[in-house]
């Protein structure tokens, strides 16, 4: 992937205060040491849209590490109304946290409280802008099959974790696991087809859920020209060799041992992930 520093997309969308700013720390420390915060700590540090993707910057430049994508959250009427939201929101993933199917993940080593998502990511083939119609992101990506991996910084946060403090924690990134991709032309006639796309999600053989990709948005790239119309709201560029992870088509179990698997159809194949203690 082709990346860029955080510091170097860095376009902060408001100032933080003294405790904003330490609230980034603290998402930072507990991203470092695995030590998930409470919830009651932090309830009210942020309480508007721009503030929290600022302390989102803020918590993604004391990374310090490349910026490999985005994932995009509330892309169903559903996961809105779990979190009080009328529109999605983004989250900036580390370079390190996409990982190619089949993936190892050791839960102790790794994660704190992950759940899994079933979804297509795109990856952008030249840096893409919110000019660019539906069909202009069909001939400018790549498509792939994934398996995203969703994880915050706080104890037992799925579902009451505020909306703030989910755009704080970078839309609870955790990692995703990306299968074969193609030319997003190639694999779909035209825009709508996108929209067409079945996977079953399978836990150690046994089928444990099924989704569409017309639950994201109506179609996954009105996810994706959202994303791209976001960032350069920002300031920022979606920029050529970056990945999304688009958006759900069910709602997500709690990670669990053993492996999981997504299977699509549309040519996709499977996307697959090890989970160990």
């Amino acid at each position: 992937m082709t990346n860029e520093t955080a510091t170097e997309t860095e376009n902060r969308t408001a100032t933080l205060n003294d405790k904003q700013n330490e609230f980034a720390q603290a998402l930072y420390d507990a991203y470092r040491t695995k030590k998930p915060l409470k919830m009651s700590d932090w309830d009210g540090v942020v309480t508007d849209d721009d503030t929290a993707y600022a302390v989102q910057d803020k918590f993604v430049e004391l990374k310090g590490l490349p910026t490999g994508g985005y994932k995009v959250s509330l892309t169903s009427k559903q996961t809105q109304d779990m979190f009080d939201s009328d529109s999605p929101l983004y989250g900036q993933q580390v370079d390190s946290h996409f990982l190619p199917s089949p993936a190892l993940l050791s839960l102790q080593d790794k994660t704190m409280a992950p759940l899994l998502e079933v979804e297509l990511g795109f990856r952008a083939k030249e840096d893409l802008h919110a000019s660019d119609s539906l069909e202009d992101l069909l001939h400018k990506t790549t498509v792939c099959g994934t398996v995203e991996l969703p994880d915050s910084r706080f104890a037992d946060w799925f579902p009451d974790l505020s909306k703030y403090n989910v755009m704080s924690d970078c839309a609870v990134g955790g990692f995703v696991v990306y299968g074969d991709e193609r030319p997003t032309d190639e694999a779909f006639q035209n825009v709508d087809d996108a929209a067409t796309v079945n996977v079953t999600l399978y836990h150690d053989g046994k089928e444990e859920s099924n989704g569409k990709s017309s639950e994201v948005l109506g179609n996954p790239l009105k996810s994706l020209q959202w994303l791209v119309g976001k960032l350069e709201d920002q300031g920022k560029t979606f920029k050529a060799g970056q990945l999304v992870s688009s958006g759900t088509f069910l709602l997500p179990p709690h990670l669990t041992e053993g492996k999981w698997e997504a299977k699509f159809d549309h040519g996709f194949g499977d996307v697959s992930v090890e989970v160990r203690k």
